[in-house]
This record gives C-alpha cells, sequence and structure tokens, in this order.
C-alpha cells in the first residue's frame, strides 16, 4: 500500500506531503490546481522522464519520495533484485532530480531507473489520463487477456517464445548460407587453400617463443661469446679465480688440524671451488654449444618468419591460428557435403516449426478457455457500469503469421445498442465508452492481480449522472480490495470517497503555489457542493452535497454486510 508522496520543488509545487490510507482515496480540486501534477510526480519516483522545465521556478533541485508498507511478495521482489528490504520496515524510494542528473534509491541504496521500474511493477498500476486510448489497439486486448489468464499463461508462452527464437534462428542460418554453384566453389576453394598451408606449417603450441629466444642468442652469439671466453678465463685455473682458490684451499689445508674452526673455514672454502669448478664448465659447455653453422641460422630464421606470416593472416598467436584451422577444417567438411548440410538445416527447420506449431496450440487453449471467462466477467462488469445492454465478446482468431506471442489474434467485439451486430471496440466506443471499459478491465484484472494500489487519473472522463454512480460503485468495488487513488470531479464519485484529499493553487504577486491537505467532514461537503456546479454555498447546495454524501453511504453499507 502507498503510505505517503513527498513532492519538493516540482512545478507549482513547493513542498507538499500527503498520507493515503487503504480503500478509495479521492482527490478533487479546481481546473489547472495541479491534480495531474500528483500522478506525473508517481510516475517521476517511478521512472518516469524528466524534464528540466518540471523545476519549480527559481529551483535546480527537485524531490519525490514514495512510502509504501511492505509485504512477502514485494519483500520477494527486493530480494530478487538483492536490495534491502525488511517486513518490519517500510520501502521507500526517492528520486533526486535536477538538470543533467538522477540520484534514485531503494531503502537509502542508490539504483538505476531501470531498477525503480522494474520493483515498481509489483508496487502499484497507474492509469493516466489516455491510456483508454491503448484500447483501440488490438495489441492491447492480448495483453490484457494474457494478463487475465495469470500464471497459468506464464510457462506455454516461454515456450512459444523459445520455439519461435530458435525457428527464427534456423531461418536466418539457412538464408545466410545459401550459395550458387560459382560462389560455392569459390569459397571451398579459399577454405582448403587456408586450411592447408595451416596444416602443412605443423605448427607447434609454444614454439614459436622457443625459436624466438633461439634467434635473439644466435644474433647476438658473438657478444655472447666475446663475454663468456673472458668470463672463462678469469674463472679458471690457468691464472684466473680457480688458480688463486687453489692455493689458498692448499694453504688453509696446512694449518686446519690445529683448530675445528679453520676446519670449518675450509670446508667452506672447499665448497666454494667446488662450486666455481661447475660454474667454470657449464660456461665451457655454453661456449661449445654456441658454435652454430648460418644453416642453422637460417633454418630458424625461415621457420620464424613463416610462423608470423601464418600470425598476421589467421591469429596473434599460434593458438588462435591452429583454432583458425579447426574452423577452416570443419568450414570445408561443410562445403564438400553442402547439400547434405542444408537438407539437415532444413529439417531442423522443419521439425522446430513443428514444436513452435504445437506450443502455439497449446497456449491457444488457455488463452480461449480464459477467453471466455473474461468476456462474461466483463460484460457483467460493464452491465454495472450501466452498460444496459451490451453484448461483448473476447474473439480469438488465427493470425496471419505467427510471431514470439503466439498464433493468436485476440480483439474486443462489442455492440452497446439492441439489435446491432458486433463490431471492433475501436469501430464502436467513444472517448466516455473507452474510459468506462477500461475501469471493467481494472476491476476484472484487479481479482488476479497481487497488486495493492491502483491510481485512475480522471477515469470518468465524457460520463455524468447515472452512469457516474455506477462508476463510484464500481470503483468503491475495487476498493473493498485494494488502495485505490483516483482524481476525478465528478460529485458522484468524490462522494464515494473513504479519504478526501484537495488540491489548490494559491497565487500571489510574487508567486504561485498548489498545495495538497486532506479534508473532513464540513470541508467535505464545500468541496462536494462545489463540484455539484454551486457557485455559492447556499444552504440548499451543502443539503445537496448532504444528500450525496448519505446515498454514497449507504451503498458501501449495504456493500460491506
Amino acid at each position: 500500500m502507498l503510505q505517503s508522496l513527498h513532492v519538493k520543488n516540482l512545478a507549482l509545487i513547493e513542498e507538499t506531503e500527503i498520507h493515503f490510507d487503504k480503500g478509495l482515496n479521492i482527490l478533487t480540486g479546481e481546473t489547472g490546481a495541479g491534480k495531474s501534477l500528483l500522478i506525473g510526480s508517481v510516475n517521476l519516483a517511478l521512472g518516469g522522464k524528466f524534464d528540466k522545465d518540471m523545476l519549480r521556478k527559481g529551483t535546480d533541485t527537485a524531490l519525490v519520495e514514495l512510502v509504501f508498507s511492505c509485504d512477502e511478495k514485494i519483500l520477494a521482489k527486493l530480494n530478487e533484485m538483492d536490495l534491502y528490504g525488511s517486513l518490519e520496515e517500510d520501502v521507500i524510494i526517492s528520486r533526486k532530480m535536477q538538470v543533467g542528473k538522477n540520484t534514485c534509491k531503494i531503502n537509502g541504496e542508490t539504483v538505476t531507473i531501470k531498477q525503480i521500474k522494474e520493483l515498481a511493477e509489483v508496487l502499484l498500476d497507474v492509469h493516466g489520463q489516455h491510456e483508454h486510448q491503448s484500447l483501440l489497439h488490438k495489441k492491447k486486448h492480448l495483453e490484457i487477456l494474457d494478463a487475465f489468464c495469470g500464471e497459468e499463461y506464464k510457462t506455454p508462452a516461454e515456450e512459444v517464445a523459445r520455439a519461435y527464437a530458435e525457428c527464427s534462428l534456423l531461418r536466418k542460418q539457412i538464408e545466410s548460407e545459401e550459395r550458387d554453384e560459382q560462389e560455392l566453389n569459390r569459397e571451398r576453394s579459399l577454405a582448403e587453400f587456408e586450411y592447408q598451408e595451416i596444416a602443412d606449417a605443423n605448427l607447434k603450441s609454444g614454439e614459436d617463443e622457443a625459436l624466438e629466444q633461439q634467434y635473439r642468442l644466435m644474433t647476438n652469439s658473438k657478444k655472447i661469446a666475446e663475454g663468456l671466453t673472458e668470463c672463462h678465463l678469469y674463472t679458471g685455473n690457468s691464472q684466473g679465480a680457480g688458480d688463486g682458490l687453489s692455493r689458498a684451499l692448499k694453504a688453509l689445508k696446512s694449518v686446519s688440524q690445529y683448530d675445528t674452526k679453520l676446519e670449518e673455514m675450509e670446508q667452506q672454502l672447499s665448497e666454494i671451488d667446488s662450486l666455481l669448478s661447475d660454474f667454470n664448465r657449464d660456461v665451457a659447455e655454453y661456449l661449445d654449444d654456441c658454435d652454430f653453422s648460418e644453416e642453422d641460422f637460417k633454418e630458424v630464421e625461415d621457420r620464424l618468419n613463416t610462423i608470423n606470416h601464418l600470425k598476421g593472416k589467421y591469429g596473434r598467436t599460434i593458438e588462435e591460428v591452429l583454432a583458425y584451422a579447426e574452423e577452416k577444417e570443419k568450414e570445408l567438411q561443410k562445403l564438400l557435403d553442402y547439400d547434405g548440410y542444408m537438407a539437415n538445416l532444413k529439417e531442423s527447420l522443419k521439425q522446430a516449426e513443428k514444436q513452435l506449431e504445437a506450443s502455439c496450440e497449446k497456449l491457444s487453449k488457455i488463452r480461449k478457455k480464459n477467453a471466455i471467462v473474461l468476456t462474461d466477467k466483463l460484460k457483467q462488469s460493464l452491465i454495472h457500469l450501466n452498460f444496459l445492454t451490451v453484448e461483448f465478446e473476447v474473439s480469438i482468431r488465427d493470425a496471419a503469421t505467427i510471431t514470439e506471442k503466439g498464433k493468436d489474434d485476440v480483439e474486443f467485439m462489442i455492440s452497446t445498442n439492441p439489435g446491432e451486430s458486433m463490431r471492433p471496440l475501436a469501430q464502436v466506443a467513444s472517448g466516455g465508452e473507452l474510459s468506462r471499459i477500461m475501469l471493467a478491465i481494472k476491476t476484472v484484472l484487479a481479482g488476479k492481480d497481487a497488486i495493492d494500489t491502483l491510481i485512475f487519473d480522471e477515469i470518468d472522463t465524457g460520463i455524468s449522472g447515472k452512469t457516474a454512480w455506477k462508476v463510484a460503485e464500481q470503483l468503491h468495488q475495487v476498493a473493498m480490495a485494494h488502495q485505490v487513488i483516483c482524481i476525478t470531479h465528478l460529485s458522484q464519485i468524490a462522494a464515494m470517497a473513504d479519504n478526501h484529499f484537495l488540491i489548490e493553487k494559491n497565487a500571489s504577486d510574487t508567486n504561485t503555489i498548489t498545495d495538497i491537505r486532506q479534508i473532513k467532514e464540513e470541508a467535505s461537503l464545500e468541496e462536494l457542493a462545489r463540484l455539484l456546479g454551486s457557485d455559492e454555498l447556499t444552504a440548499a447546495a451543502i443539503e445537496n452535497a448532504k444528500e450525496l454524501k448519505k446515498q454514497a453511504l449507504e451503498y458501501k453499507t449495504s456493500q460491506n454486510q
């Protein structure tokens, strides 16, 4: 349930906070007072488009904050989105807006507009001023029927979407693989050449790194040989460090028997002598290995050139070149048996289309079964909304083509006059009728919908008199199971309020401010009198308002018994 709305520096609103309650929350006010600004504020908080012109004049930052009570469904959604939530705490959504920058938060955690819109799907349903116009499009009729089908629809719909995606993928693959004989021969020759070029090279993983190391040694061999020769001389036994070390060791041996410390020193020096001898021998062996021919150098250079050529054409590393060769081998096998390959693709498409058809049929049966129930419920709801001679049908036909939504062409058919045949809704309904039909749909779907809060912005477009009473009664019916927030200009609907809010615009020489406040008995009667068309709050006008309120109370009491 929406507990409160806090708005600051938005259009004509300087700062206001409204606390809503369960049941039917009605908002009224003079034309131009800013009633629809309330819905606009809610939409902004839930991710609607923000424009700099929405800022109150003289300010550079606006704020909208919504507070909802938390329940199991909302908590599950918060957990799914990896956001904090608790049944003991409210859910707070805030959006701070300024030119070029938005800061959105859920329970104090910064989030994206997309995340707020995702959470909004389980929080409330907003019916804007012109939403009923969407009923003129058949696409909306399919959406309404699917929403009515509920959970029963979900899995079959996912199966249809998957099957359709698979068919689309196979069709695109077949289209992209179509070749004429000349093109086929050209691609086959190219694939064969590229594969064979790589295969003939007989590449080994890591071979290039070893060859590059060897190449560096060969190109610097003279410099290496000179340095190692000098090193070998100075560490050897012919006037080198080895010779001096041997003499030192001999001298130490001659006295080591006189002291244990001298024995330890002799041992250390003996190990150094052994290490130096091993080192000198390793240098000699390395020098022997540095002896290579021009032929060896040419062989290494040519091999590196071959590898680098292939890497330049087919991949940055030997592994990528080998992977490319593997792809070319597969492509070559496909091209060598092109007819068989295409036959397999077409057979796969045929089987996928069978699966799609079966999935569509399964989904269609669910829709047709629920369409019968929806037709009956909508008809009853329309009769209650003063369509006394209405005939209504949710028509389902096979569409011209299958889409990811299935094969059903859904259209609402209606007749509002006796003896007239049913025709498509878009050809028959007026603006006021569309508004009532949308209310009937919202009422029926509310029984299936777990969303607790419904907002209606001027659902009463184009109606008056007895019909207005019927709409008021219907709103009360919905409000018995859901929190309803409704902006209206009709006294009959306002009289049905469980909670009444007045939207006022106050102007001075310097500025204009819109404010919203809850009104109780006396103020509510005065507002009802104004809605009834009374320019002056006479005793007669107030009595009319009281009679209206009494009539609404009697209806609510009868429904609550």
